[in-house]
């Protein structure tokens, strides 16, 4: 579905974006990676047709993005960071503006669809700057979707969302991407990014340094990162700090203990070691941020 071939972007100096691919399936959901100033926003724009590229090229089935922008912005729904509203509209205007320019040929109805489906019904009469967040930014949802895209491109969409509404929003876009669209989604938020996705790609310095299935990523870390809690640490983090396999034990406030471990999988002796000292929390998991930390920092050194 999208294809992004060896794509750079330079400003002066300065490189963004450094010889980037990669390639995102028909209705699949990529989580799209990386610290602060990677370079992600910038190839965001370049996929949707919104900023051009030094070098390199991106196709939307086989449709290249600078060749034919018209016809493949009419294929893709964009969310940036900053959702493009213009606040002093009605909800419903606003929606219905965006269609306009989306040239949609059913302006009203698929507007109405679209503002039942995102949830603004209860608000399409108010005007935008009275909203909370959340609904603001399922206003900046609404104009992504209201031309009923193949391709959505999603940057921080829970930014500035408290807990309900970044939930809220989660659940929306889940709903959107079990409708087969192909989706990009771009977030620090990475309990979502495990939720909604079976893929990443991750970038630091405009350079990819990492991709695949997050079940297939986890290999590359090698060691384990173990946190448990107990009722009397006294004594337990001799025992740990010799154990086979343990590299480092580090404890915290309230019977809290953090250890790294060697590749291959201890959690069993360790769990075992920790319960007469009163086991209350145990989690070994590899999470995505252990991936994420591990791939940036190695790319830095």
């Amino acid at each position: 579905m999208i294809k992004v071939e060896k794509l750079s972007k330079r400003y002066g100096a300065t490189t963004a974006v450094q010889e980037l691919s990669f390639e995102v399936p028909k209705g699949e959901v990529v989580g799209f990676l990386g610290p602060n100033g990677a370079g992600k926003t910038t190839t965001m724009r370049i996929i949707t047709g919104s900023l051009g590229a030094t070098e390199g090229r991106v196709t939307l089935d086989g449709q290249d993005v600078f060749e034919n922008p018209r016809q493949v912005k009419k294929r893709i729904g964009y969310l940036p960071e900053v959702p493009p509203l213009y606040t002093d509209m009605k909800v419903r205007d606003y929606v219905r503006f965006a269609a306009r320019l989306k040239g949609v040929d059913d302006i009203k109805g698929a507007a109405e669809a679209t503002i039942d489906r995102v949830g603004l019904a209860p608000v399409a009469h108010r005007i935008i700057d009275h909203l909370s967040k959340g609904f603001r930014q399922r206003c900046g949802v609404a104009q992504a979707l209201v031309h009923n895209p193949d391709v959505l491109i999603l940057d921080e969409p829970y930014s500035g969302l408290d807990p309900a509404q970044r939930m809220e929003i989660r659940d929306l876009l889940k709903e959107l991407a079990q409708e087969d669209r192909t989706v990009i989604l771009s977030t620090h938020v990475l309990a979502d990014i495990e939720a909604m996705c079976e893929r990443v790609v991750i970038i630091n310095k405009g350079k990819m340094v990492g991709q695949g299935p997050i079940s297939e990523l986890t290999k590359v870390l090698g060691g384990r990162t173990i946190t448990l809690s107990v009722a009397r640490p006294e004594g337990l983090l001799d025992i740990l700090s010799v154990m086979p396999g343990v590299l480092s034990v580090t404890p915290g406030d309230a019977g809290a203990i953090s250890l790294f471990t060697e590749p291959g999988d201890i959690r069993e002796q360790v769990a075992a070691a920790a319960v007469p000292y009163g086991l209350l929390e145990f989690s070994g998991r590899q999470s995505l941020e252990d991936i994420f930390l591990h791939l940036t920092q190695q790319a830095e050194a």
